[in-house]
């Protein structure tokens, strides 16, 4: 098969119909090693993952849509199928353009997704599963990301999923005189610490190296802590607040610890969670997880509507753009391989009938000349048949021809031959070649 020529088949276990247990079970420990996985799997040719705290999405190209569907049964085999939704090739484009501009995030607009889409598509082409198909489609995503938070409003405001954990805890708790504790100081815990500033007294945070929690906190102007995770029981103790965005792949936190924290309001952002959920028993801790944050976040959603329509004409523009290119590539690519075979043959066909000709410059000229039209109007037909199968999206047709097409195109001799004019062809020359074209002529 030509490169290229595959389709897509994805899958999307994400907050909209999924619960964070979902998301959950979806997850992988390592997002690179979840696409070599998909990669490993039979007729897989190109496969993308995206994990982040709330959504747990792959794609692969197969030759066939079935197959991308079979080898997709592996990562979402432990989530229940009222929490996946399966899509297709054009359905997985569209998503990657929408979830890459914001719009199927939680906080409606949010930038970090866009990162996290990169983010992915460097761990799969570091493994070598970034192939043409998805290439197109997931470098097409992060433009038309770009394009959205610089040509719209959709970014305005309140955009970080942290911001929104922040906005939360102040419908929970009066934070001014609170002291906050950050678990976990990557991209995530920055943007809680960072909403936190001058929201609360005092902000500690916790991280497996030290230097990074420190780093955070010295770009705070409210009253900070640096420490590591061995350090969170007795944090936790001090703490009003907890805001956990871990990358950890086992909880950093234990019931035990949380049972002596005394009234604290824990809220989980880390896929998987930092707190097991039997913490949220205790009488004297609240916990809150993604699936609270929905609430948070709809007055902010209902603001940037406008903004979000703009988004939406964007993501159409660019996702015909898309199709366009994709159906021009798919038909160039099949009509470049028929004519590379055809060129072949007919270069070989020449060779040998020249070797046995006398002729002259002009007559060699006449000779391959006559070669020429033959193969332009022997694939003349199949090639207008595979640019309006691209036109009409026939990916069956299309993946059928680059399967099927026989290179030598059989040995007899094409119906349309007889268009040649047999005067144009000295006699001894028609004396060299084969009866089955002699009598396309003569007809």
């Amino acid at each position: 098969m030509i490169n290229g020529a595959g389709v897509i088949a994805g899958v999307s276990i994400a907050h909209g119909q999924a619960s964070v247990d979902d998301i959950e079970a979806a997850c992988t420990e390592n997002q690179r090693r979840a696409v070599e996985s998909l990669l490993d799997q039979s007729g897989v040719e190109e496969a993308y993952v995206l994990q982040t705290c709330n959504r747990a999405e792959a794609y692969v190209v197969a030759p066939e849509a079935s197959v991308g569907r079979a080898a997709l049964e592996r990562y979402r085999a432990d989530v229940s199928d009222d929490a996946v939704v399966e899509m297709g090739h054009e359905e997985s484009l569209r998503h990657l353009l929408r979830v890459a501009a914001g719009l199927e995030s939680i906080v409606l607009g949010e930038d970090q997704i866009l990162g996290q889409v990169r983010d992915a598509y460097e761990d799969s082409r570091g493994v070598g599963a970034m192939g043409p198909v998805l290439e197109n489609g997931v470098t097409k995503a992060m433009h038309v990301g770009e394009r959205a938070r610089t040509e719209t409003a959709i970014n305005e405001g309140t955009v970080s999923l942290g911001s929104a954990a922040v906005n939360l805890a102040n419908r929970k708790r009066d934070l001014a005189s609170a002291t906050a504790l950050v678990v976990g100081a990557g991209e995530m815990g920055s943007l809680v610490a960072k909403a936190l500033d001058g929201a609360v007294e005092r902000v500690l945070v916790a991280n497996r190296t030290v230097p990074h929690a420190e780093h955070l906190v010295s770009r705070l102007d409210v009253a900070g802590d640096a420490l590591g995770l061995n350090g969170v029981s007795t944090a936790i103790e001090r703490a009003d607040l907890v805001i956990t965005a871990t990358g950890s792949p086992d909880h950093v936190v234990t019931v035990e610890t949380m049972d002596r924290a005394g009234d604290t309001l824990v809220i989980d952002l880390a896929q998987p969670r930092d707190v097991p959920p039997a913490a949220d028993d205790l009488d004297s801790v609240t916990v809150k997880d993604m699936d609270a944050l929905e609430s948070v976040t709809a007055a902010s959603r209902k603001r940037r509507e406008s903004a979000a329509e703009k988004v939406e004409q964007l993501v159409d523009e660019e996702f015909e753009h898309l199709l366009t290119q994709y159906k021009r590539k798919r038909a160039d690519q099949v009509i470049a391989g028929m004519y590379e075979s055809a060129e072949r043959m007919k270069a070989r066909e020449l060779s040998t009938a020249l070797e046995k000709l006398d002729l002259d410059e002009e007559e060699r000229e006449v000779v391959e000349s006559m070669a020429d039209a033959l193969v332009s109007q022997l694939l003349a037909p199949p090639t207008q048949s595979l640019r309006d199968a691209a036109e009409e999206d026939d990916w069956t047709t299309i993946n059928t021809a680059l399967q099927l097409f026989d290179p030598e195109f059989g040995s007899d001799v094409p119906e349309f031959v007889s268009s040649m004019d047999p005067e144009e062809i000295p006699e001894d020359m028609k004396a060299e070649m084969p009866q089955a074209v002699l009598n396309q002529l003569d007809d």
